[in-house]
């Protein structure tokens, strides 16, 4: 207390110069039109940019939360879509064996949503690091995709990290492929450089098709279900037998800024796996005829 009245017996005369200011502040404010109008107009126009500074810095923390929610999302409405056609087709009856097949097909898997921490996309063969592993799901060999398409296939994983090879690897990444609505396939191959370009290879000289349509994955591996999308044929070549064609493609991912994903968990995976080692294994101790 002491020492509080002495702070203030020191400095009264400022301490006084303030109140007076503040008073009379108050009554200039108050009981003139003009001054009050232009204190409340600059104090809303304060406050609005406090506000507005406030929202933009929670907007810009929350874009992650968001865009793994959208990343989920699209892959989530496109079964919505899928289950919606076999509930229609159902009550109308107009359905057929096959596509009953395909969505049943599509039930097996779900999605492990994960956060990219590592990426590179100047180097030949680049990877790719997410944070979830084998205590969230995550194992070798499982496709890896975002809300543009592919992106590649998980090649180590530990309890809480995985590597994933990317489509951007020249020595690993080899993909199967087909063109949309017209059935050819072949493999997708990178050959370093650009990393928004690939190549499908191994399409048959019979096949056709058109500069714009789509490549997605064929379904035909234990990774990818079919219909996840690829890239756009943007130029054909031939191959360098000449027995097939060469499709340039532009890829629809862009892993120059990919920050959220989805592991595709496949519930059956590793009895297929499985099945083509013991295939493998059969015919390796088979005995030269």
């Amino acid at each position: 207390m002491r020492n509080l009245l002495a702070f203030v017996t020191k400095y009264y005369h400022w301490l006084m110069l303030l109140l007076l200011e503040v008073v009379s502040g108050v009554l200039l404010f108050q009981y003139n039109s003009y001054q009050g109008s232009v204190w409340f107009s600059t104090a809303n126009a304060l406050t609005g940019k406090v506000y507005q500074a406030d929202a933009s810095v929670r907007n810009f923390f929350s874009l992650t939360r968001a865009n793994e929610e959208l990343t989920l999302r699209n892959f989530y409405l496109e079964r919505q879509v899928n289950q919606l056609r076999r509930l229609y087709a159902e009550l109308t009856r107009d359905t057929t064996i096959q596509e009953r097949q395909e969505l049943e097909f599509l039930n097996q898997y779900q999605l492990i949503n994960a956060n990219v921490v590592a990426n590179t996309v100047d180097k030949a063969n680049n990877l790719i690091t997410i944070d979830k592993g084998r205590a969230d799901g995550v194992e070798k060999d499982m496709g890896v995709a975002c809300g543009n398409g592919v992106v590649g296939v998980v090649y180590l994983a530990s309890a809480h990290y995985a590597v994933v090879i990317p489509v951007l690897n020249v020595a690993s990444s080899r993909i199967s492929c087909v063109i949309r609505g017209r059935g050819y396939f072949g493999y997708l191959q990178w050959y370093g450089g650009d990393p928004t370009v690939a190549y499908v290879e191994d399409i048959p000289r019979h096949a056709r098709f058109k500069r714009g349509d789509w490549i997605e994955t064929s379904g035909y591996s234990a990774i990818f279900p079919p219909g996840v999308l690829v890239g756009k044929i943007t130029n054909v070549y031939n191959s360098t037998d000449g027995l097939s064609y060469r499709l340039k493609i532009k890829l629809s991912t862009d892993f120059a800024c990919l920050r959220d994903v989805c592991v595709i968990n496949d519930k059956s995976i590793a009895e297929r796996l499985r099945l083509m080692e013991q295939v493998k294994d059969s015919i390796t101790m088979a005995p030269p005829k």
